[in-house]
């Protein structure tokens, strides 16, 4: 395991470290921590679909050889393909993330993308379990898919609905100390008209920059408009091109994240290509990113 991974470690709750306590390689992170070395600004982690590995445990063995520090896992419907709801699921993955030296980045219900969140009363209920899976697993973050069926883009009435039901989750999450980001195609004024009629630090944007460049707007613009009050998570994701090679502006957004301050997990989605391997193309990726943010 690198500096850097054992070093972040130490960040998470201590609920999601309880299943860690007492195992033999975190005593270098006790290590490190002594010999007063600096906290890492970023860690890189991807979706486990993008990985090839959605809602499979076997996400963390592919990031690890990718060189990463941790996956973005999906989080499904009750009773489908290894639900973290299950005590025994949530071990296995518990173990895997262990035996790989990965970390849970954050979790992710791209179902909602089938299933919207603004209409299916299904969905307030799964919305409420995975407030209650996240402080299991020590992550402070669950993106909320607003895509496909579950588009509210320039939807009035669909975006109230979704207001009505986050207000009702709020509170909840606001108590185990975890956020819900919304990711869609909305501007920063339909995203921050959302999030101010919530009036809740649980629920904020998790911000997707090649999303957003394919709509048009303003993306280096939109990061410091939201700030760090408003952004919980981003996207590093390109469509079609490695990163750098696309359409994202990626030097000008480096320099509005670093603007607004914010530190954590860049997420990598997307971004392959033909005549390279899944793996190949994420190291390449990996490595643009810890160039342009200076990741030691």
């Amino acid at each position: 395991m690198t500096r850097l991974t054992r070093r972040a470690l130490l960040r998470t709750t201590a609920c999601g470290l309880g299943y860690l306590a007492s195992r033999p390689w975190l005593d270098a992170v006790a290590a490190d921590r002594r010999r007063g070395t600096t906290e890492p600004k970023f860690l890189l982690g991807a979706c486990d679909w993008s990985l090839g590995k959605r809602q499979d445990t076997a996400a963390f063995a592919v990031a690890r050889e990718i060189g990463l520090d941790g996956v973005e896992v999906s989080f499904g419907e009750p009773g489908g393909n290894n639900d973290l709801r299950d005590a025994n699921v949530l071990a296995a993955y518990r173990q895997a993330a262990e035996d790989n030296r990965q970390q849970f980045a954050s979790l992710a219900m791209g179902l909602l993308n089938s299933i919207p969140y603004a209409s299916d009363p299904r969905t307030e209920a799964w919305v409420a379990d995975v407030v209650d899976v996240m402080p299991r697993v020590g992550v402070k973050v669950c993106l909320l898919a607003f895509f496909g069926n579950g588009d509210i883009q320039g939807n009035r009435e669909k975006q109230d609905e979704v207001i009505r039901r986050l207000k009702r989750v709020a509170p909840r999450a606001e108590k185990a100390g975890v956020v819900l980001g919304i990711e869609s195609w909305m501007n920063a004024d339909e995203h921050l008209r959302i999030i101010e009629a919530v009036a809740s630090p649980a629920v904020r944007v998790y911000y997707d920059v090649a999303n957003m460049t394919e709509r048009g707007y303003d993306v280096p613009g939109e990061i410091r408009r939201l700030g760090t009050k408003y952004i919980c998570q981003i996207h590093m994701k390109e469509n079609g091109n490695l990163l750098g090679r696309g359409k994202v502006d990626f030097p000008r957004v480096k320099e509005a994240v670093e603007e607004i301050g914010y530190t954590g997990w860049l997420i990598l989605e997307g971004a392959t290509v033909g005549g390279k391997s899944l793996v190949e193309c994420y190291q390449e990726n990996r490595r643009f990113l810890r160039d342009l943010f200076r990741i030691a």
